[in-house]
């Protein structure tokens, strides 16, 4: 018999059930689309309705549908949601409002008076960790922004002011635990909305971007990892608290004891590849395939030089938030350029916009790392991966998994199943190198002139959204 978990990768776009071995081969997988966020006044951005959990049953029953093996074989769950969700649920678990995504500004704001049904606050994965186990149960791993979390003891804060800060009493917040420990089993009830056996163990994981981390085999200090996601970050992993530093910030690692050092980053950055993507087959009805559209995107894009031509994009779709005046912006445009190179520059500005923040990230706590690890759906597109080589001028690995976080989750499962004996062993048996893409040297050139030019864009750019956005507030 072969030990399969069942991971349940949560993310901002879908989400991503996979049945994954104690090898870490995938055996079956399936995916479901989240809604469109509800979008509303003052920064509001919720998943519709019950969306969250829906989506699970869905993409579980596809998933178990694909598996070829002996059910009995998949022995736990794995669990990963999305890092800075809030959802408020009832005494029996339920929402009592639609989970807040992370783009929601109330993420970043002290809770506001609740409701008098709200019985419990917690993260996207403690809200279907409710609905699973029934347990008021979560990873401690999970909690970043504002919550009352204490990073070194990594439990909740004890500090009474911290509580009224983040306006979170301590009756209303979950029981945390460590990675791999054991949040419940899989209720009745939850089998029979999901799919998944009753009785199954269900075990913590953390926050999608560490879990990402540990799925693409990122243990050791020194390298670094870019996550090619909805959001985009580059992170590296460490076992003490640094000191404050503007050009990085700290989560919880998904192996405990250990944290996650994360650069700025990219609020929408697969997320604009993919609005591009939806123009070009609004335009061309015939191109109604996104796979389709992504191959004959990138396939084109290849011919394109290093800086497109002088059309240089700023992905700020969705502005950073200690910049929240900005805009995203697509410079340079003329005559000479057709769907290929904006799509070229779209991925280029990612990139380019991810180096300046690796640079300043590495800075920061001394390192000089030799290769680059890439993980999420942009590392899938052997184009995007070999331009993130060329401006880097690195070697860029990429896994042998495409959802790394989903491969972490079943990590963590196998962990705490006991499987594997500790985190460094489960990764070291489930976690594989996959391609590695060389810099080219000459495009590498090109690119480190482009970057000069790169860097002053913000300069520009900066001072006419500010004025836009004073504008708009005057309402003129």
């Amino acid at each position: 018999m072969t030990d399969c978990f069942l991971a349940i990768d949560g993310g901002s776009q879908s989400t991503k059930v996979s049945v994954i071995d104690e090898t870490g081969v995938v055996r079956a997988s399936a995916q479901v689309p989240l809604r469109p966020y509800d979008l509303g006044p003052a920064g509001r951005a919720v998943h519709p309705d019950d969306d969250l959990w829906d989506t699970l049953g869905v993409a579980v029953r596809r998933a178990l549908g694909a598996f070829a093996g002996d059910p009995r074989d998949i022995v736990a769950v794995g669990l990963c949601g999305i890092r800075f969700c809030r959802a408020l649920m009832d005494a029996e678990g339920r929402l009592t409002e639609p989970v807040l995504s992370w783009m929601d500004a109330r993420v970043s704001q002290p809770l506001a008076a609740p409701a008098p049904e709200v019985a419990l606050v917690a993260s996207a994965g403690g809200y279907l960790a409710v609905r699973l186990t029934g347990n008021r149960r979560d990873s401690a791993a999970s909690y970043q922004g504002m919550w009352p979390i204490d990073p070194r003891t990594r439990g909740w804060s004890t500090d009474p002011a911290e509580l009224a800060r983040t306006g979170m009493p301590r009756h209303l917040l979950p029981e945390l635990v460590d990675p791999g420990d054991l949040l419940g089993h899989v209720t009745a009830e939850a089998a029979e909305s999901t799919g998944i056996p009753a009785g199954l163990p269900v075990y913590a994981t953390a926050n999608d971007k560490a879990v990402e981390a540990l799925g693409s085999g990122l243990l050791q200090p020194g390298v670094v990892l870019l996550s090619l996601g909805t959001y985009i970050a580059s992170m590296t992993v460490g076992d003490l608290v640094p000191g404050e530093d503007d050009r990085y910030w700290i989560n919880a690692a998904a192996v405990p004891g250990r944290y996650l050092y994360e650069s700025g980053g990219i609020r929408r950055g697969m997320w604009t590849v993919s609005w591009l993507r939806q123009l070009v087959s609004a335009a061309a009805p015939d191109l109604v395939d996104p796979l389709k559209v992504q191959a004959w995107l990138d396939e084109g894009a290849r011919e394109v030089p290093p800086g497109c031509g002088g059309l240089m994009t700023l992905p700020d779709w969705l502005a950073p938030a200690d910049a929240p005046q900005r805009r995203g912006a697509i410079v340079g445009l003329d005559g000479s350029h057709g769907p290929h190179h904006l799509h070229r520059s779209v991925v280029e500005g990612i990139v380019l916009t991810m180096r300046e923040h690796t640079d300043r990230m590495e800075a920061a706590l001394g390192l000089s790392p030799d290769r680059l690890l890439v993980s999420g759906g942009g590392s899938r597109s052997d184009l995007m991966t070999q331009i993130v080589a060329d401006v880097f001028g690195r070697p860029v690995e990429r896994p042998a998994v495409a959802d790394a976080a989903g491969l972490g989750a079943a990590i963590c499962a196998a962990v705490g199943y006991g499987t594997h004996p500790d985190f460094e062993a489960a990764v070291k048996a489930m976690s594989r190198r996959g391609d590695v893409f060389e810099p080219d040297a000459t495009a590498h050139a090109a690119y480190q002139e482009v970057l000069a030019v790169y860097a002053d864009l913000r300069g520009f750019t900066d001072p006419l959204f500010q004025r836009i956005a004073d504008r708009t507030a005057g309402g003129s």
